[in-house]
């Protein structure tokens, strides 16, 4: 089955930068959604008008409205650990965990990113696909993290925005009904607004620490943990040394990634 449709809503839900406004990407992406049987024809159609909407709204107000969006605060945040461990030690074990993945998989990440960015984990599942006749394990893959998809997608139909679009997609392909999205709506009832000035102080102020009265064993795993993080990712970045890699070209096989990039 063709999983295309993972690696456009992975662009799309990237930064919108630059390149995505130049030469037809984003008429390519409208293709590929178009004519995508992993999701239903009025998913397909949001999505279109969502590529529409962000045409009109060009480089400028698209990226100013994505960062209003996605970040400030950590309601919308799209790092998926974020969600699970919030700053537990646990975090840094799972990054660890799920780099070993890509890294046995032979997915390469060509630039700065944690592993767990939803954009990324998206892409990375695109290239699962091309290695793989499993349609199975790859909705499985986004199973495992539906329950984050749907808070996010009860979060953003909150704020009236248009990039619900994307996660109603990763639902239908996850094979969950929409439904649960009204569901987690109702459960959430009126969200904090956490994107003002004083709740992103707030939510970022550090915890302060008494090391004279914190015990050694509290400490160290936590330490150990971020060395291997950066371990690991300094490994990444000293072996992908790689130019820019623009996205054009969805018509064709593909067989390694980065996570602004397409499958050279």
């Amino acid at each position: 089955m063709d999983f295309r449709l993972l690696k456009v809503i992975s662009l799309l839900l990237d930064y919108p930068s630059d390149e995505l406004f130049v030469d037809d990407t984003l008429e390519q992406c409208k293709q590929i959604v178009a004519s995508s049987v992993l999701i239903s024809p009025p998913v397909r159609q949001e999505i279109a008008d969502f590529i529409d909407e962000l045409v009109s709204l060009g480089e400028i107000e698209a990226q100013s409205r994505y960062d209003g969006l996605f970040e400030r605060g950590r309601s919308l945040s799209l790092w998926l650990f974020e969600h699970v461990h919030g700053e537990s030690r646990d975090r840094g074990q799972a990054m660890v965990d799920l780099m070993g993945q890509y890294e046995q998989a032979g997915f390469e990440i060509g630039v700065k990113e944690l592993p767990d960015y939803l954009p990324m984990y998206l892409e990375f599942l695109a290239y699962q696909a091309t290695q793989t006749d499993d349609d199975m394990d790859i909705r499985m893959h986004i199973a495992d993290v539906s329950h984050i998809l749907t808070l996010l997608s009860a979060r953003l139909v909150d704020k009236n925005s248009s990039y619900v679009c994307l996660f109603k997609a990763l639902l239908q392909v996850a094979g969950k009904p929409l439904s649960v999205i009204d569901d987690e709506l109702a459960k959430l009832g009126k969200p904090v607004d956490d994107s003002t000035p004083e709740a992103m102080d707030k939510e970022w102020e550090e915890e302060v620490v008494d090391f004279l009265s914190a015990k050694q064993e509290d400490r160290c795993p936590s330490s150990q943990t971020d060395q291997r993080i950066a371990e690991t990712l300094a490994r990444q970045a000293n072996q992908n040394a790689q130019i820019p890699v623009h996205w054009v070209g969805f018509d064709k096989q593909n067989t390694s990634a980065s996570s602004k990039g397409v499958f050279a």
